[in-house]
């Protein structure tokens, strides 16, 4: 889609959060997880800001965002 798109000035991106998101719901069932284990949704949407607003010459098409602390 991406290659279709992208001379009509449509950007498409991937972008995966691969953990946890610090909401209501989350705090409820996982009671014992961390701040720190956990992904800010203004973190999130900030991700999202740059994605919407790349310079066109230099476009990335993935993204993947996890918390800072993940054990490889």
């Amino acid at each position: 889609m991406a290659r279709d798109l992208q001379p009509q000035g449509i950007h498409l991106a991937y972008v995966n959060f691969d953990g946890a998101i610090d909401t209501p719901f989350i705090g409820e069932r996982f009671q014992g997880i961390k701040d720190e284990d956990m992904l800010e949704p203004t973190a999130i949407a900030e991700s999202y800001w740059f994605m919407a607003h790349q310079d066109p010459s230099a476009w990335a098409h993935e993204l993947e965002v996890g918390p800072f602390k993940e054990k490889w």
